[in-house]
C-alpha cells in the first residue's frame, strides 16, 4: 500500500510513503501520520492513495505512525482546505495546521483515572472467610457491593485508608475489576452557566417564526446543498429558528456546527442547546470551540467530534474545522460580523468557508443576523441564497426608543467636553432607582485615546507605530494597541516641558470612572480585553450579570451583539462615531450594524427599552437609517454607492500589503511590482494603488499597499502566486496577500 502525504513542514508538496502491514487496516485518506523527510520527522495528511507515476516504488521510505485509527480531516475538510489554499493565496500546509488543534498535532496526551468495580459476589462463607483473613480486603469488597458504577481508585483508597496492595490482590482473584478510564476535559461543565440556563421547552412560535422553521425543515429535508439568509430584528427571535433546525438536523442522525463571532457569546448559546436539547444530546453533548480552551479541552472536544461521540460543536470562527461526522447543518450567527475574518496567515472569512464547506458535504447553510453583510444580502436579492425573514420582535415588545444626543450641542452646553451627556446620565440614574440595568457600549479600550499637550500641540505617538498610544489610568501608562508597547505616562510634556499635557478622546476605562462619579452606588463592571484576562473571567461577569449581580456593564463589541438580558432597559452609546471616520469603504456599514445591535440589547424582557446615542455627525445615514432600524433604506442607498463605484460586492477585493524597515525602498518595488502586474494581468483586474497605508508603520515596519478589484478570484490568485515566484524580492520586505478584506487600516 502506498499512499500520498502534504507534509506539515513548511512546503507544499505531496510525497509518496509505503504503509508499512500493521499500518494498513486504519490507513485511509485524511489520515494523520508521522513520516521521515530528510533527516527528520514531521506530521503529514494522507492525501492520496496510490503509487507516484515520476518515481520507482521500490525506494520509498515507509510511513512511521498512523496517531489515530480514524481521519483527523474528513473528506469535505481535505477539499475545503485544497479550495482555501487556491482561493485565499496561502500553502496547504498551513491551512492544515489552523484546521488541526495544536494538541492534536503536538501530541498532548489523554487524561485517564483507574477505576475500580464488582465482578463477583460473595457468598456468605466466602464473606466470613474474607472478614477473618483479610478485613481490609473485606471493607474493600463491603464498599464496592454498594456502588451502582464504577468508582475511581484513587478516591476509594483515600476514603477507606487502604493502600494499593489490598485492591491487587481482589483483582487477582477476580473478585473485583481494575479499568483504565479516559476522563474528557468538557469546557462550560461548571457552575458558571447556571445563571444562564433556559427552559427545555420551546416557546410557542409567532407565524413569521413558524414560515421560516418550515422552510428550515423542508431545505433540511431535501439534504442538499443550499443556503438561507435569516434577516430578523433584534429580539425577533432568531435562536428559536437556530434551535428548531439543529433539533431536525439532530433527529435525523446529523451533525451540526453552530458559529458564533465572540467568544463572550459562546456560553449563553451552549447553556441554551445544552438545555433545549437534552433529549436529543448526552449531558454536555454540545462542544465547545474557541481560542480561550485550554489544549486538553480542545483535544478531548475534537476526539468526541471525530469519532462521532459527538454530533455538534458551538464556537468562534475557527469551529468550521471542527471534524463533524455526517455534517447537515451550519448555522452562522451575526454572520455581518468582520470577527469571523482572520487577521493572520490563513486570511480566510469564517462565513465564506462555512458556504464553502456546506457545498462540499452537502449540508445546509444558515447564515443570520440583524443587519446581513452587504454581500449576503445581494445574494439573497439575486436568488443565490434564500430570504426568510422576522420583521416583529417576540410578544410583540417593542423596539427600543432611541434618542439622538448631538454632542456639539452638550459641549456648548456642559462649557467643555463630557464623557456623559446630560440625557444619557438622567436615564441612568432612572434605570438604578428602578433596579433595572443599563449597557453602556465604546468601542474602544483603555481610559483615552492619546495623550496631547495643548501648549505645543505634542501627541504621545508608539515610538514603532504611525498611531497614538492609549492612556491606561488605573496605572499611569500608555500602551500601544498595536505592538504592546508600554511606558509611564509623562507628567511633563517631551517636547516643550508644559505640565498642560492632558488625555484626549474616551475608552472604556474613562467611561467607568464617569459612572462612578453620578452613579457612585451602582454595581459597576467593565468588560474589555484589558479586564477579561483571567481565564473565564467574562463567563463569570455574564453570570453576574444576568443574575441581577451588576447593575452597569462597560464595554467593547464584546458586548455588543447578541446577548440576551431581560431586565437590561437602556443601552447608551457613548460615542457613535468611533468607526465611522475612518479610510474604509465599509465604514457607513459598519456603523449602521454596530448601532442597530447595539441598541437591540435593550428591551428584551416585560419592560420597554431605550437607546441613547452620543454623536457629533447626528446627520449621518448610518444614524439616521439606524434611529428606525431600517435596513432597507439603508442597503438601497449603500448598494447603490457600492455599484456606482464597483466596490465589492459587486466585484472582490484583493489587498496586496508590502512591508519593511525602508519606506523608499518599498515604495520602489511596490511601483515596479504593479507595472508588472498591469502587463500580466490587465484584462483581469483593476489595480489602484500603490499608496502608504492609513496606518503607515505598525512594529517598525512600514507599510504600502496596492488594490486588486476583479470578478474571478481564482484565477487572478493563481496568477499572482507564478508572478511573484519569478519576481525579484528583496530580503527585508514581506508581502502579504489578503482575499476579501474586511479591514483596510
Amino acid at each position: 500500500m502506498i499512499v500520498g502525504v502534504h507534509p506539515l513542514a513548511g512546503f507544499d508538496k505531496l510525497l509518496h510513503y509505503r504503509v508499512p502491514e500493521g499500518l494498513r487496516a486504519h490507513m485511509q485518506v485524511g489520515s494523520l501520520v508521522r513520516v521521515p523527510i530528510v533527516n527528520r520527522m514531521h506530521l503529514g495528511i494522507v492525501g492520496a492513495i496510490g503509487a507516484p507515476s515520476d518515481f520507482p516504488a521500490d525506494r520509498l521510505k515507509n510511513v512511521v505512525e498512523l496517531l489515530h485509527p480514524f481521519p483527523a480531516l474528513t473528506p469535505d475538510l481535505l477539499s475545503l482546505a485544497r479550495w482555501m489554499a487556491a482561493y485565499y493565496a496561502c500553502g496547504l500546509d498551513a491551512i492544515i495546521e489552523t484546521m488541526l488543534p495544536a494538541s492534536v498535532r503536538n501530541g498532548a496526551g489523554l487524561k485517564t483515572e483507574r477505576q475500580l468495580s464488582l465482578v463477583r459476589r460473595l457468598d456468605v462463607p466466602e464473606l466470613e472467610t474474607l472478614n477473618r483473613r483479610a478485613p481490609q480486603q473485606a471493607k474493600l469488597y463491603a464498599f464496592l457491593a454498594q456502588q451502582f458504577k464504577p468508582q475511581r481508585k484513587t478516591l476509594v483508597l483515600s476514603r477507606l485508608g487502604i493502600t494499593a496492595a489490598v485492591s491487587n490482590a481482589l483483582v487477582k482473584r477476580g473478585i473485583i475489576r481494575e479499568d483504565e478510564r479516559r476522563i474528557e476535559r468538557v469546557a462550560y461543565a461548571d457552575d458558571w452557566a447556571a445563571g444562564e440556563i433556559v427552559a427545555a421547552l420551546p416557546p410557542a412560535l409567532n407565524t413569521e417564526q413558524r414560515a421560516a422553521s418550515d422552510a428550515m425543515a423542508a431545505a433540511l429535508k431535501e439534504g442538499t446543498f443550499g443556503v438561507s439568509l435569516l434577516h430578523g430584528i433584534t429580539g425577533s427571535g432568531k435562536t428559536e429558528i437556530y434551535l428548531h433546525a439543529i433539533h431536525d438536523a439532530l433527529e435525523a442522525g446529523g451533525g451540526v456546527i453552530f458559529l458564533v463571532p465572540e467568544v463572550a457569546l459562546t456560553p449563553q448559546t451552549v447553556a441554551r442547546l445544552r438545555g433545549r436539547l437534552e433529549a436529543l444530546i448526552p449531558q454536555h453533548g454540545a462542544v465547545v470551540w474557541h481560542s480561550h480552551l485550554s489544549d486538553g479541552e480542545r483535544l478531548d472536544g475534537w476526539l468526541a467530534l471525530a469519532t462521532g461521540e459527538k454530533r455538534i460543536v458551538v464556537g468562534a470562527r475557527s469551529a468550521i474545522f471542527a471534524p463533524v461526522q455526517n455534517l447537515r447543518l451550519i448555522v452562522v450567527d451575526e454572520e455581518h460580523e468582520p470577527a469571523y475574518k482572520q487577521d493572520e496567515t490563513p486570511r480566510y472569512h469564517g462565513r465564506d468557508v462555512a458556504v464553502m464547506r456546506a457545498k462540499l458535504a452537502g449540508a445546509h447553510c444558515l447564515l443570520g443576523s440583524a443587519t446581513p453583510s452587504l454581500e449576503s444580502f445581494l445574494n439573497a436579492q439575486n436568488g443565490r441564497y434564500r430570504l426568510l425573514q422576522l420583521t416583529q420582535r417576540i410578544d410583540s415588545r417593542k423596539l427600543p426608543d432611541i434618542d439622538i444626543v448631538d454632542m456639539r450641542i452638550e459641549i456648548m452646553r456642559a462649557r467643555g467636553l463630557t464623557t456623559l451627556s446630560r440625557r444619557l446620565v438622567d436615564a441612568m440614574r432612572d434605570r438604578h432607582e428602578k433596579r433595572e440595568q443599563t449597557i453602556l457600549f465604546i468601542n474602544r479600550r483603555g481610559y483615552s485615546s492619546s495623550m496631547l499637550c495643548s501648549e505645543c500641540g505634542h501627541v504621545e505617538s508608539c515610538e514603532h507605530c504611525s498611531i497614538a498610544m492609549t492612556y491606561h489610568r488605573h496605572d499611569e501608562r500608555l500602551r500601544c494597541h498595536l505592538c504592546g508597547a508600554e511606558r509611564p505616562a509623562p507628567v511633563r510634556c517631551p517636547k516643550c516641558g508644559s505640565i498642560k499635557i492632558r488625555w484626549r478622546g474616551l475608552g472604556t476605562q474613562r467611561v467607568e470612572e464617569a459612572v462612578k462619579r453620578v452613579l457612585p452606588h451602582a454595581r459597576i463592571e467593565r468588560m474589555d480585553t484589558d479586564a477579561m484576562t483571567k481565564k473565564n473571567r467574562f463567563r463569570e461577569v455574564l453570570a453576574q450579570f444576568r443574575a441581577g449581580k451588576i447593575d452597569v456593564l462597560v464595554g467593547t463589541q464584546m458586548i455588543g451583539k447578541g446577548l440576551d438580558f431581560p431586565n437590561v432597559t437602556l443601552v447608551g452609546l457613548v460615542d457613535a462615531d468611533i468607526s465611522m471616520h475612518v479610510p474604509d469603504f465599509r465604514a457607513n456599514e459598519r456603523t449602521f450594524q454596530l448601532l442597530v445591535q447595539v441598541a437591540g440589547r435593550a428591551g428584551r424582557g416585560d419592560r420597554a427599552g431605550e437607546v441613547v446615542v452620543q454623536t457629533f455627525t447626528p446627520q449621518a445615514d448610518a444614524i439616521q437609517f439606524s434611529r428606525h432600524a431600517d435596513y432597507a433604506g439603508f442597503a438601497a442607498g449603500e448598494l447603490k454607492v457600492r455599484q456606482d463605484f464597483r466596490y465589492p460586492p459587486y466585484r472582490h477585493l484583493i489587498q496586496h500589503v508590502f512591508r519593511g524597515p525602508n519606506p523608499e525602498k518599498l515604495q520602489f518595488f511596490a511601483e515596479q511590482w504593479a507595472r508588472k502586474v498591469e502587463q500580466a494581468l490587465g484584462n483581469l483586474v483593476e489595480l489602484r494603488g500603490p499608496a502608504p497605508s492609513p496606518i503607515e508603520k505598525i512594529k517598525d515596519e512600514y507599510r504600502y499597499q496596492l488594490w486588486y478589484f476583479t470578478a474571478q478570484v481564482t484565477k487572478v490568485v493563481a496568477e499572482l502566486t507564478k508572478l511573484r515566484a519569478e519576481f525579484a524580492w528583496p530580503d527585508d520586505m514581506i508581502q502579504v496577500i489578503d482575499v476579501d478584506p474586511v479591514s483596510l487600516m
